[in-house]
């Protein structure tokens, strides 16, 4: 490295050493449950200190800054996801969805990843992200991709992911915050949207042959629909080589 040359900024990239009883892996556990709890605005390092009997100062002898314990929290929770190995180039397409979808469940269970996925800095060096890479990875080389095509095909895949999950877990927060379940917050509403859609002829048709149906279930549909989608291209192009 060039003297003039700043390092890295990221908990990733500098040595950690473990001091006294409390550790950092009980400092990110107590932070996902706080955040879980009450939400990105709760977290600062003073009220994560309160919750562990600590001083904020002993917390910085472990995690230099806030936003290093935002790397660490969403490292952890990629930690839950789950991708099973392709048995074979005809079932790589299970395997990813299986893998999309326990990302689209991590982050419905944890709705503030929603608000740090773009700011997160190097969490790709986290060791649960980067183990989470690799064996879906595996998968789209199992598929028959070449290696740049499967890495571009991986992320073509979570970008679809976290596009609609981000926008789902937003959803499902407003909803949280009003104090009703799912189908009550949509009956709520259901009048104002018969009134602003009373122009839109096609916008009224699918209000009607929504009308009825688990809310739940339309969200799931959703979601099936465009990674089926995108698998349906990628088929296709994995067909062309």
């Amino acid at each position: 490295m060039a003297g003039n040359e700043t390092p890295i900024s990221s908990v990733w990239t500098r040595p950690h050493r473990q001091r006294e009883q409390l550790s950092r892996e009980q400092i990110v556990s107590e932070a996902v449950r706080l955040l879980d709890t009450e939400g990105l605005e709760a977290l600062s390092m003073r009220r994560l200190g309160t919750r562990l009997g600590a001083g904020a100062t002993s917390l910085y002898r472990h995690v230099a800054s806030k936003d290093e314990l935002i790397e660490l929290v969403v490292d952890e929770v990629y930690g839950e996801l789950t991708v099973p190995a392709a048995e074979g180039d005809t079932h790589w397409r299970e395997a990813v969805g299986a893998g999309a979808h326990s990302l689209r469940s991590m982050v419905l269970r944890h709705p503030w990843v929603a608000s740090v996925l773009g700011q997160v800095g190097l969490v790709s060096l986290g060791p649960n992200v980067m183990r989470m890479s690799e064996r879906m990875l595996a998968v789209f080389a199992t598929a028959g991709f070449a290696a740049e095509e499967s890495d571009q095909a991986m992320n073509t895949v979570i970008a679809c992911v976290i596009g609609m999950s981000i926008s789902e877990a937003a959803y499902l927060s407003m909803i949280a915050r009003s104090g009703k379940d799912e189908q009550e917050w949509l009956e709520s509403l259901l009048p104002a949207a018969e009134q602003a859609a009373q122009d839109y002829p096609r916008l009224r048709e699918g209000q009607a042959a929504q009308r009825g149906r688990n809310p739940e279930q339309v969200r799931e549909a959703n979601f099936a629909y465009a990674l089926d989608r995108v698998l349906d291209g990628l088929e296709v192009r994995r067909a062309s080589d």
